[in-house]
């Protein structure tokens, strides 16, 4: 007579399922100022508060630049010089926040010096966000080396009344650039993204709507390059 077989319990002797991995990834933040104001100033805070809730960050880390210490308003020196003070940030948020994807953010020059960051081999840039990039310089000439040598994907949000960043000397730039990238134009903003009462009253546009769909922007900018 046969030996009787066992019956498997299935629901007992099964591997359990592996675990769901989400698509989203926490970035942390490292966002960085303007030249003529820290980032205590009232454009900051209020920037990165927007960014930190948009991108659900883990964190959005906002310092200042050596020159700004101490108080004391002093004209920033030339943007390759403020690298290494912005690296050493980048890398001690990187450290504390590690696994979590790393994105370079910064206001006007800050945005400059985020890019010539961002070519450093020592850290992995998953984004570069800059807001109101300063492509033309002093004398007017266009400043597009460092922004020719990025990697990481790289957006621009510029206002369309930027003098600093005409739109049609950066559409010229982007498309040399060896980058994705991406551009969001803030309708009748200045340099720091502000809409005057006059554009805001004859368009009807709204500073605060305007700054929502920049920010919303921005995260779907953010997610796409870490996933």
């Amino acid at each position: 007579m046969a030996p009787k077989r066992r019956r498997v319990d299935e629901s007992t002797t099964s591997p359990p399922p592996p675990p769901l991995r989400t698509a989203k990834r926490q970035p942390v933040v490292v966002f960085a100022h303007g030249a003529g104001a820290p980032s205590s100033s009232d454009w900051m805070i209020h920037w990165k508060e927007m960014v930190k809730e948009a991108l659900d960050a883990v964190q959005v880390v906002t310092f200042d630049y050596p020159y700004m210490s101490g108080g004391k308003r002093r004209a920033p020196p030339k943007a390759e010089k403020l690298v290494d003070h912005h690296l050493g940030v980048v890398k001690d948020a990187v450290a504390k926040h590690q696994g979590h994807p790393l994105v370079l953010m910064g206001k006007s020059m800050g945005s400059r010096v985020s890019c010539m960051v961002a070519a450093s081999e020592d850290i992995v840039v998953s984004a570069v966000v800059c807001l109101g990039y300063p492509l033309k310089g002093v004398n007017g000439a266009v400043r597009d080396e460092t922004l020719l040598q990025l990697k990481a994907p790289t957006m621009f949000v510029q206002g369309s009344k930027d003098g600093l960043c005409p739109l049609d000397r950066l559409k010229s730039t982007r498309t040399k650039m060896n980058c994705e990238n991406k551009l969001h134009v803030v309708d009748g903003g200045d340099h720091s993204l502000k809409i005057g009462k006059r554009h805001q009253e004859s368009t009807g546009v709204n500073q605060h709507d305007a700054e929502m769909e920049a920010v919303k922007a921005i995260a779907h900018f953010v997610q796409n390059s870490i996933t």
